[in-house]
């Protein structure tokens, strides 16, 4: 018990840590600075990057890209250096895109999650990162629906890292991201779309 609680303890830091992060709303923020607006209240009513470029202009919209990236990046770089197996892992990154989905800094309107994981998934194996781009514009194109390709992109992450032979920790990490996107994009799954990737009703 004694050696087991210090590896509990590093895990639930990691855990809250990496929450904290994916929590900091950078797409309300910039969004807030540059216009004066909520980005929650235009366009798809997600506070992502996409969003911004529509709303605030494209230069703000890498902006938040970037942040947003590398948030994720750090909280699992941070977690990978805390945490002592695999189960501690994934919910580290599970944890960090619940932050940025349902962010407590931001009442809980977030975004959907996807940069944020991508920077999860660039830590922990950059080959990976290319992979699950790669996934989620093939599912985009053949399912031309952004939710529903969200959504299987999410549960497809980890059997296609498999198949490339990831370790096991990038597959925990995998896991984590992809079960909470494919979670969160089922809240937009009957939503009609006027453009693919830019989040527009009809």
């Amino acid at each position: 018990m004694g050696e087991l609680a210090p590896v509990l303890l590093n895990s639930t830091v990691a855990i809250l840590i990496a929450y904290a992060l994916g929590s900091l709303p950078f797409a309300v923020w910039i969004t807030r600075w540059t216009t004066g607006g909520d980005i929650r209240q235009t366009g798809s009513g997600h506070a992502g990057a996409t969003n911004v470029m529509r709303s605030a202009g494209w230069v703000a919209g890498i902006a938040v890209l970037l942040l947003d990236l590398g948030k994720g990046y750090l909280a699992m770089r941070l977690a990978m250096h805390l945490v002592q197996g695999l189960l501690g892992l994934g919910l580290a990154a599970g944890a960090l895109v619940i932050g940025h989905c349902w962010p407590v800094l931001a009442g809980m309107r977030g975004g959907m999650g996807m940069a944020t994981g991508g920077g999860a998934l660039l830590a922990i194996w950059p080959f990976g990162f290319i992979l699950g781009v790669g996934l989620a514009a093939i599912m985009q194109i053949l399912i031309r629906h952004s939710a529903r390709g969200n959504f299987t992109g999410g549960l497809l992450l980890t059997p296609l890292w498999w198949i490339f032979r990831a370790s096991p920790e990038a597959l925990a990490i995998a896991a984590g991201v992809g079960i909470i996107i494919a979670l969160r994009a089922t809240s937009n799954w009957n939503r009609e779309y006027r453009e693919l990737w830019f989040d527009r009703e009809l």
